[in-house]
């Protein structure tokens, strides 16, 4: 199953959910690859800082400029191919979701990654054309802890105009166990805080689910 995490909008959390989903899916003994498609390299170098820890292993490679080919090969050969695009209108972020099976994006509740939804729809709808099969989520990240803060609520009705992009019902809070787990190289699965585990086997049984 290849799975990009992407977004035209930086700041969204797309990497903390990536090696998230990449940690929990290998502690279940599933063979995970990272694609790291995003020049920043943030997927990458959790990968690496993982390496000198006593957690499981996670492979990754980096992958730039056209990427279809080198994510329909490796869907071949791993059960799940987890593609970290960069935060912005790219090469990588279309070429891979023309190989993908599954859209996760991931958007904070906020006004400017609210008004990206029309570009995001509008790419959506041209992969289509060579990807009919892609499938298109989409996950509240970074969004207030405090119930009574109105924004989530009102993203959920701002996307709901969207047909295309199904939004997830699992909401990532912003949390800081989610900075300190990436610091290490670890996932916050691996971590003492319920609340945050609980979100990402949520996300991962959405995911599954749908």
């Amino acid at each position: 199953m290849i799975i990009q995490i992407a977004n035209i909008k930086g700041g969204c959390g797309k990497s903390t959910l990536t090696t998230n989903l990449a940690c929990l899916l290998v502690n279940q003994g599933k063979d995970v690859i990272i694609v790291d498609a995003d020049r920043q390299a943030t997927s990458s170098n959790w990968a690496l800082d993982r390496n000198e820890t006593d957690k499981p292993k996670v492979n990754h490679v980096q992958a730039f400029d056209n990427i279809r080919d080198t994510l329909l090969d490796l869907g071949k050969r791993y059960e799940y191919v987890l593609v970290d695009a960069g935060g912005r209108d790219s090469r990588e972020l279309r070429t891979g979701m023309t190989a993908a099976n599954l859209l996760i994006i991931p958007f904070r509740p906020s006004q400017p990654d609210l008004d990206v939804l029309p570009s995001l729809q509008e790419i959506i709808t041209l992969t289509k054309d060579y990807n009919p099969n892609l499938k298109v989520r989409a996950v509240l990240t970074l969004a207030p802890t405090n119930p009574s803060v109105k924004e989530v609520e009102e993203a959920k009705d701002y996307l709901k105009d969207y047909q295309d992009i199904l939004l997830l019902n699992t909401i990532i809070r912003d949390r800081k166990i989610y900075r300190d787990a990436m610091s290490l190289g670890y996932g916050v699965i691996e971590m003492n805080n319920d609340k945050a585990i609980e979100e990402i086997q949520q996300l991962s049984e959405e995911i599954h689910g749908n």
